[in-house]
Parts: structure tokens; sequence; C-alpha cells
């Protein structure tokens, strides 16, 4: 690595917006053969950096470097002719055109002026095989999970044989095994030569996969160094500049009291004939490997897909909710996964969409009340930590601060169950720890929450109870101290008495 020369590099990179700087004289420099983790809060300024060195956006000062050369007049195309790739956390894909098509998007082989597919099918094959994606090749995307979709996104990365990949939390929707195989991978891209930024909120990763770490605080950098015999909360301690304390509230000493939800022969999606329940006061986990129906289970509380159950008790109703109005005159509420695509109108001010389920709420003589809207956001934005105009389009925010609006909006209809799918993707520690204190005032409060989620130790110290599905399922139900992230995985894995695990 000593005689080695940087294949990609921002010197002293300045970049605002609207006259607020974002970052400043950022320097970072990717070598061959290197993993390099570049970590940070939600705002720190990882995503205008990764656009940065990917041609996304030109710095207001300072230069992007490629091979010891200045890159001069830098953009999407000039990055991809030098051999960088990036999977985004945000998916750039294609809904409505196949595996294939999307992987090779831009770069199609021809034959005769059209699309040569069977070419095309060849070289598709050889990288779905080096990411464990075996769908057929013609098959939608909008078909996929999220996490399938994912894949898809590392692979179309992987086809243009790059010199350089920016992983943007690839892991966030990914399975324990999809991870295993991500992981596998980059030591073999590593090895081979390949210069590797992996940003994720997932300690653990960054520590077996990372050999060198860049730390941005506020737009700066506050670490540039070796990984060696740093730890976990040497990471969070660069990240935040202080002692964290405990980043999972404790649970709640009470005892659960009503049942909000209980339901026998339910089906719905990949979800075949479980029963299951909730009570107010606590927060149920829902865990398993990717699409193993958890999402579905979801759906199908909240009306939104189709479900079925021999037997209903929701909200002292005794019938499932046919749609999701009526789930919502329940008092049940959904927080989706891709709260970009899913939960927020990214374009719309954060106050629009703060009160969009309210409207009607509020109203007085069909007429809108501003006067009752404006405290309402104030007080709702106060409440959580959501700093600055709240006339910014929303999609001005971190994704921390995203996920809060997408939380928020839904409390004036004061829910007494929360459906909350992979709350803190891709979401920093700080703000993690701001929504699980939040999750476990909500149940403290009397409400049922419950979280699927891909982040097993979410599901360990944060949740009452945890029910694992395999195969659409329930191949475990944990409580107390049954609850480890081996008996989760066990139970996810098919591994028997997987629940016995301490």
């Amino acid at each position: 690595m000593t005689d080695a020369k940087p294949l990609l590099e921002a010197r002293q990179v300045f970049r605002g917006f609207f006259g607020n700087p974002v970052l400043k004289g950022v320097d970072i420099a990717l070598y061959p053969g290197r993993v390099h983790a570049l970590l940070g809060e939600n705002g720190a300024g990882k995503s205008t950096l990764i656009n940065l060195l990917s041609g996304a956006l030109q710095p207001d000062n300072g230069e992007i470097v490629i091979d010891g050369q200045p890159a001069g007049r830098y953009s999407p195309a000039s990055a991809r002719a030098a051999g960088i790739a990036v999977v985004q956390q945000e998916l750039s894909l294609t809904a409505n055109l196949s595996i294939a098509e999307n992987i090779g998007l831009g770069a199609f082989p021809r034959r005769f002026g059209l699309i040569d597919y069977a070419t095309l099918h060849r070289g598709v094959r050889d990288v779905c095989a080096m990411v464990g994606l075996t769908e057929p090749l013609d098959m939608p995307v909008a078909d996929l999970s999220l996490g399938r979709r994912q894949t898809v996104e590392i692979a179309k990365a992987l086809y243009r044989k790059p010199r350089v990949l920016i992983l943007d939390e690839p892991t966030s929707s990914l399975s324990a095994h999809e991870a295993g195989v991500l992981a596998d991978l980059m030591v073999t891209l590593r090895d081979q030569g390949t210069a590797l930024l992996y940003i994720s909120h997932r300690l653990n990763e960054v520590q077996a996969l990372c050999s060198h770490v860049t730390v941005l605080k506020d737009g700066k950098v506050t670490g540039n160094q070796s990984l060696s015999g740093i730890d976990g909360e040497g990471l969070v301690r660069l990240m935040v500049g202080r002692e964290t304390g405990d980043l999972f509230p404790p649970r709640s000493a009470a005892q659960p009291t009503a049942t909000r939800i209980m339901v026998e022969g339910f089906s719905a999606g990949a979800v075949k004939e479980i029963s299951f329940s909730g009570r107010a006061g606590e927060i149920v986990g829902i865990g398993g490997l990717v699409g193993q129906g958890q999402e579905d289970l979801l759906l199908g509380l909240y009306g939104a897909i189709p479900a079925k159950a021999t037997k209903a008790e929701i909200s002292d109703r005794q019938d499932l909710p046919r749609h999701v109005q009526a789930a919502n005159a329940a008092g049940i509420v959904y927080v989706p996964a891709d709260r970009k695509h899913e939960g927020l109108v990214l374009p719309h001010s954060i106050a629009s969409n703060i009160i969009l389920p309210s409207l009607g709420r509020l109203a007085r003589h069909g007429l809108r009340d501003r006067s009752a809207e404006s405290g309402l956001i104030a007080d709702l934005a106060r409440q959580l930590t959501i700093k600055g105009d709240v006339g910014r389009p929303v999609q001005a925010l971190s994704g921390g601060n995203q996920q809060k609006v997408a939380l928020a909006k839904w409390l004036p209809i004061n829910p007494s169950i929360l459906l909350l799918n992979d709350p803190t993707r891709g979401v920093d520690i700080e703000t993690k720890r701001e929504i699980y204190l939040m999750l476990r005032n909500f149940a403290t409060e009397g409400r049922l929450v419950i979280i699927a989620s891909s982040d097993t130790p979410e599901l360990v110290h944060l949740c009452d109870r945890v029910v694992v599905l395999r195969e659409g399922r329930v191949a475990a139900e944990l409580e107390a101290d049954a609850i480890s992230e081996e008996a989760i995985v066990g139970a996810a894995m098919g591994v028997e008495q997987a629940g016995a695990a301490a």
C-alpha cells in the first residue's frame, strides 16, 4: 500500500446549497486494494461528498482528482468512463424494465442498432452470479422486494467493472445471507485491486470490512485514520464528538395491558395462516430473513393488501380493516421502509407533509384552519426536534429528519397501533436514539408498537417480544431473556430449538 497512488481523491472541497455550507474543506483519498469507511451522522455531508466524487455535483472550491490528475469538467459520464461506480442508498432503478435491462442500462450491447439481448444476458448472468441474484433476468424490477432491488443496484454497478466502487448503506435492505454475499464480494474486489468506499451506520460491518476511516461532522473531517485498534465505541466518539451513553431506552417495568391486535388463521401476501397478538404498552418486533412475509404482515394488518383471518380483534373491532382509510379510522397507522417513495411527498414542504393526514380533522366548516395547522406543525416540529424552516422541501432534509417527518405526520390522529417497517433504515446513531426513545414513550402511553426490522440488534435491545417469520409462518416467538441475536438468526435460518438460545 505504501507505494500505491490514490485512484480517486477530493482535495479541500467546499460545497454549499442556498448559502448554507455543507462541506468545508474536505479531503479524502481512495487507494486500490483498500476498503475505506466514510462515517458521520445524517447531515454531516456524506451524501454531498459522494455526489462530488461521482460527478453528480461540482465543488464550489477545491478539486476532484483521478489518477493524480485534476478531473476538470467532471460529470457522471466522465466518472463512469474513469471506472467510478456508485451504489446509492436510494435506488436508481427503472421499475418497469427487467433485471437485465436495469443492470445494463446505459451500456447496452448493440447489434444492427438494436439491443443485443443475448449478449446482454450473458454478461449480466456473470454479475448476477457474483451477487447471488437468481431471479429470471426478464423479471420486471417492480416485482422484486426492496432487498432484491438493492441487490440489482449492486449488480448494476459491478456490470461496468469499476476501479472505484462507492457503496452507500448497501446492506440497509439486505438479509443476513445477502449481506454476507456482499461482504465476500467486497473482499474479492479489494484483493483484485478495486478501491472501495463504504458508507454504513452499522458499525459492526465497518469494523469487519474496512481498514481505514474518514469521519465527517458538520461538513468537516474530524477523523482520518487506520481502523486498527478502534472499537465500536471509539468510532461513535469520532462521529458524535462525545461519549454516547446507552443507545436503547430501558424496557418498561409495567406489564402490557389490553389486547390491541389478536388474529388467528391470518393470511396476507406471503403470510400463511399465522396467529399473532399485540398488547397496549409493548413493542413487538417482527424478524426474519428479508422477504419472509414481514412487510406483508404489516400491510395486511393495515388494510393495504388483501388479508383474511378466521378470527380477528383489532382496536375493539371484530374484523380486519378492509382498506387504509378504515385502518386510520381505527387508530392504525403505517410508516413504510421506503420513506422517500411511499412515506413522503418529497417536493412538498416539511409543513405540508406533517399536516397531510390531518387536513380533514383540522378543517372548520369545510375550510382549512391555517391557525390550527400552524400551531400543530410548530408543536410537532419541536416535539421531534425537526429544526429550521418548515417551509423547506422535505427532500432537503437528511434521511434521519425525513424519517422523523414520516413518523410525525401520524401523531395528530392519536393512533393506538403503530406499524413500522424498518424505521431506522439509513439513520445515524443519534437520530436512532431519538426514534427509539420516541417509540418507547409511545408504548408507555398505552400504544402498541409493531416493528419489522432487518437490524437484529434493534430487535434484541428495543423490543419486549420478537416474532420471527420463516417462509410466511411463525418460526419462533421470543420474550424477555430469550431474545438474542443467536435465537433470532437461528429461527430465521430454520435451526431447531433456536428459541432456547440465551
